[in-house]
């Protein structure tokens, strides 16, 4: 398949309700160099995100599997920084804090506003935060 296909492909199963999307190249039988497409989806959104893949893709089948994962509770907050508020994601288990991440989006925005580096705003960001959250 032309790779430049799976941009437009990830983002329809984005919008479907994927969890995650991801490619991974691999060696197929013969030798032959291939990208393993893993879309990780609710049970319930099962059957239209294999439909998109067997229509938006060269494949000819999708093989599925039950995940289990354990995942942190999250929480969303804004925070003030110098250049502006930024959302962070809050990790927490069982009542203790864990992570703080600022959201990329956040801080690739203000960053192109003023014309700082995405790092340098991420690092802003999270060091505000950890003062704010962790303690």
């Amino acid at each position: 398949m032309n790779p430049e296909f799976y941009d437009t492909l990830m983002g329809e199963l984005f919008e479907l309700g994927a969890l995650d999307v991801y490619t991974t190249p691999i060696m197929m039988k013969k030798n032959r160099p291939a990208n393993k497409l893993s879309v990780l989806v609710k049970n319930e959104d099962l059957k239209i995100a294999s439909e998109k893949i067997l229509r938006g893709t060269t494949t000819f089948g999708v093989r599925y599997y039950d995940v289990n994962r354990t995942i942190l509770d999250r929480k969303f907050e804004k925070i003030d920084t110098k250049y502006g508020q930024i959302k962070v994601k809050i990790g927490i288990l069982d009542e203790e804090i864990l992570k703080v991440v600022p959201e990329y989006e956040d801080c690739k925005k203000i960053a192109k506003a003023h014309r700082l580096s995405v790092i340098e705003v991420y690092r802003l960001a999270q060091s505000e935060a950890l003062k704010i959250f962790v303690k």
